[in-house]
């Protein structure tokens, strides 16, 4: 019998297994997450062990491990969290997924599907909504420092342009002036809020992003005397992930005072942009956290203000739908010590997941199947990757069961700017995304190979001197990689 054969069996087998296992022991998944761990230790993603999708993704491709995983149905969770709750207390609304937390073309048509819209920050963002299929006149388009071809294709594709400042406003008046067509634009604002009375506050005064309350005055009157641009909100974004809803609600209060104002100007507000909503509790994993509830306490908080101004509230989700619904599925290189700590050596890094190194983000951490490991103890080390930087860890002073070489590993909640943020330092390939719907699973975005590094290079000049070095050399073209082969 092949090879092939044998480890198809051997996989169905253990499909089987560990699927009878998972049902004794999964948790309520209105409730829960659809990634968890089974009472004998093995991580699933909705009804997959992970340990098979790696067995199968290694069988199937050339770079099995690290790579994303995704669950599907945590993604429909997530939306229809928000969009219930949001219909239950009949507030108008646009849910616009950010973007630039996930832009996997497959992740964002599921999306769309669901019912949101868009929120991009850049022009290539912007294209890819489209292609996924979002409407392009619903459809915001943020950031602080917009290129002028940038603003030119949102009008010319009737995205709305959120302001940001005044030289913003200047170059939307240039775009629609060209085109002489009319343009919808929100302004962000900087809400005056007291410092002392949240600790979050301060990053809402200090960030780059948004028009304080005079340059917001100046930009009103401005607007007033454009005819191509048609003021139809406002906008606030905490940068904060508000885990504590009564921020919002503080600032809420305040940009409805600013709907009231702008409207006595003459202005036909229908929008409220409020940003990012609820956030997601990165540490939930150390005390059982109901989502569910938590979103529709948030909404139902809110409700009556809303309602109340007849207005169409923008929420901007990005992490608090796309967060929780991934995996980093890593394997363990091998364990070492030095005279201060241990160090966990895994196959994925920073170039992977940055957050930690770059901002102290926590992620939870766990092996995705019981260890084999002689040592039966606890292991407190730092989780780190192979990467030729000090700042390459995962976690730091992390405690977790004695791995084997090998053995799996999952980084948590990286469903959020992580394969967005991802890098080819050390020319890392940057990994496979597998996303699972039920029993099935399927690539939606391939690993890269050395040969997609490379093709930046191609047709260059220069690239003439890589030729005469294979010229000097013994090594024979046919031991080499194919892309080399063109230079001869």
């Amino acid at each position: 019998m092949p090879a092939h054969t044998e480890e198809t069996i051997m996989a169905a087998e253990l499909l089987k297994t560990d699927q009878v296992l998972a049902a004794s022991s999964r948790p309520n998944i209105a409730t829960s997450s659809n990634i968890y761990t089974t009472g004998d230790g093995h991580l699933f993603c909705e009804n997959l062990a992970v340990r098979y999708i790696t067995k199968e993704l290694a069988r199937k491709t050339k770079y099995p491990s690290p790579y994303y995983l995704y669950s599907r149905a945590q993604i429909t969770d997530n939306v229809l969290q928000y969009k219930q709750a949001l219909e239950k207390h009949e507030i108008k609304h646009l849910l616009g997924y950010t973007v630039q937390a996930n832009n996997n073309l497959e992740l964002l048509r599921i999306i769309r599907q669901l019912g949101c819209t868009a929120v991009v920050a850049s022009g290539n963002e912007m294209r890819l909504a489209m292609m996924a299929g979002f409407d392009p006149s619903t459809m915001v388009f943020n950031g602080n420092g917009k290129l002028q071809s940038e603003i030119e294709e949102a009008v010319k594709c009737d995205i709305m342009i959120n302001v940001d400042s005044l030289f913003d406003l200047r170059h939307i008046i240039k775009a629609c002036n060209k085109f002489e067509k009319k343009s919808s634009v929100l302004m962000r604002l900087h809400p005056t809020l007291h410092v002392d009375s949240h600790p979050d506050a301060s990053d809402i005064i200090d960030t780059k992003f948004g028009m304080h309350h005079r340059e917001f005055d100046e930009a009103l009157n401005i607007v007033k005397m454009e005819k191509w641009v048609d003021l139809v909100g406002i906008h606030c974004h905490l940068e904060a992930t508000i885990e504590d809803t009564e921020l919002f609600k503080v600032t809420l209060e305040t940009m409805l005072g600013w709907v009231d104002k702008v409207r006595d100007m003459g202005f036909n507000i229908k929008y409220l942009n409020m940003g990012e909503g609820i956030g997601l509790n990165y540490k939930r994993h150390l005390v059982v956290e109901d989502t569910q509830s938590k979103t529709k306490d948030f909404i139902g908080s809110i409700a009556d203000e809303i309602r109340k101004k007849d207005i169409c509230l923008v929420l901007e989700p990005g992490i608090s739908i796309i967060g929780n619904t991934g995996v980093l599925v890593t394997e363990v290189i091998g364990v070492k010590t030095n005279e201060n700590k241990n160090f966990m050596v895994i196959n994925g890094s920073m170039t992977e997941v940055i957050r930690p190194s770059l901002y102290g983000a926590y992620h939870h951490i766990q092996l995705t199947e019981p260890s084999m490991c002689k040592n039966k103890g606890i292991l407190k080390c730092d989780v780190v990757g192979p990467v030729g930087e000090s700042t390459d860890f995962l976690a730091q002073s992390y405690e977790l069961p004695y791995p084997h070489e090998g053995c799996g590993v999952a980084i948590r909640d990286v469903g959020a700017y992580c394969s967005t943020m991802a890098s080819n330092y050390n020319m890392r390939q940057k990994p496979a995304e597998v996303l699972v719907e039920g029993s099935r699973w399927r690539i939606i975005r391939n690993a890269e190979t050395f040969d997609d590094l490379l093709k930046p290079y191609l047709g260059l000049p220069s690239v003439g001197v890589y030729k005469d070095y294979i010229d000097t050399t013994e090594v024979h073209l046919g031991t080499m990689h194919p892309w080399l082969t063109w230079m001869h």
